[in-house]
């Protein structure tokens, strides 16, 4: 055979032996974890989440989490010292040096989850500055002081849990009784609210109108009202409460909550308890105004997820995000939206280090922690 036949095609050598351009010098090469070697037997996690930095995939959109995390637990600003009283605003550490105000945000199943213990413990040990949840992320954490929540199936079939009185939550169970049990709790104390609230106004009169007013029950207030009387160690509301953590639930009314409020309005009749929706919004949007430097960790999607956003729009964009859920943008959702769109709208700014990684909250966010606040490392 001649060496003329034993040529390639020109067209396949151009398809598929096409030269590549020379590679860059600032490319990273793709390595994994070598377990072969001592050091990688029993590693810490952030350890194991620094190997896994060049692993590619959503491996390194982790590993790239937690930089951004501790890159807001150690950003420091300029002394107080150094500032004019009226912009002493925003967060100090004890030093007195300006430090990140932390925005979290949790959707209600993640509260019916075990990861209840890792935002307690973020909360009890006062890593973050504020919070925003669902309705059954106030409810859910009250509920579980009362009564246990238990593993199920997600293959259950909802007819028969239906008549058992079990109601479902993926793969949890929450008996119906437990409900029942928050409602007896609940239930005075919306009676001794709606008291105070009902004096304040009368003693008040147009004064019952000021911000600061007894007389005025917000969202927030309501929370950590509950959180106080709970007095349970396990709770996220009770340390929110103690630590004076505000947060905030503009759908306060989507949930158990709700029917109860629902229920009261029955029970009080004529008189019923008012929440003010608007004190909660300039409270968080000054919060964010206020702030020296802005972080957010947003856990799922949804309301929580735009509200701290929209929150960090009225100081032209967060400085730091850090976005977990499973949610996809094709659709224009909100909830699956990468942090580039929030970008275009000013709730993170342009040249802010942000993050979406792709994950079930559950299976990743408890190695975050580990990796970044619970780590033990200097900063």
């Amino acid at each position: 055979m001649s060496k003329e036949n034993d040529k390639l095609p020109e067209v396949l050598s151009d398809a598929v032996l096409k030269a590549s351009a020379p590679v860059p010098d600032d490319f990273v090469e793709v390595k994994g974890i070598d377990y072969s070697k001592p050091e990688s037997l029993d590693m810490r996690a952030s350890d194991l989440i620094n190997s896994m930095k060049t692993m590619g995939f959503q491996a390194s959109s982790l590993a790239e989490g937690c930089e951004i995390i501790n890159e807001m637990r150690k950003w420091r600003g300029v002394h107080k010292s150094e500032l004019e009283e009226f912009k002493q605003t925003g967060e100090f550490d004890e030093a007195g040096y300006q430090k990140s105000t932390i925005f979290l945000g949790y959707t209600s199943n993640l509260i019916s989850s075990g990861l209840r213990d890792t935002l307690r413990y973020l909360v009890q040990h006062k890593h973050v500055s504020a919070i925003v949840a669902t309705a059954g992320g106030i409810e859910e954490d009250i509920i579980k002081c009362l009564a246990p929540t238990y593993m199920g199936d997600f293959s259950l079939r909802g007819s028969k849990l239906r008549d058992e009185g079990m109601n479902r939550i993926g793969n949890l169970l929450v008996p119906n009784d437990n409900y029942c049990k928050f409602e007896e709790w609940i239930v005075p104390i919306l009676d001794q609210l709606l008291k105070e609230q009902t004096e304040a106004a009368e003693k008040l009169g147009a004064s019952a109108f000021d911000a600061d007013s007894p007389a005025i029950l917000t969202p927030s207030k309501l929370i950590d009202r509950l959180g106080k009387e709970i007095n349970d160690e396990t709770s996220v509301l009770y340390w929110a409460h103690k630590n004076q953590i505000p947060i905030f639930c503009p759908a306060i009314t989507d949930g158990s909550i709700g029917d109860m409020l629902f229920f009261h309005t029955f029970k009080s009749s004529p008189q019923q308890l008012r929440l003010d929706i608007v004190a909660d919004i300039r409270k968080i949007n000054s919060m964010s105004m206020a702030a020296s430097h802005a972080g957010m960790i947003i856990l799922g999607g949804g309301l929580i997820k735009h509200h701290i956003c929209n929150a960090c729009l009225m100081r032209n964009g967060a400085d730091k995000a850090v976005y977990i859920n499973t949610g996809q943008e094709f659709d224009g959702s909100d909830a699956g939206a990468r942090p580039d769109e929030a970008i275009s709208w000013g709730k993170i700014k342009a040249d802010a280090h942000s993050v979406k990684i792709y994950a079930d909250v559950t299976l990743v966010f408890p190695l975050i922690v580990a990796a970044t606040f619970a780590s033990g490392k200097d900063l």
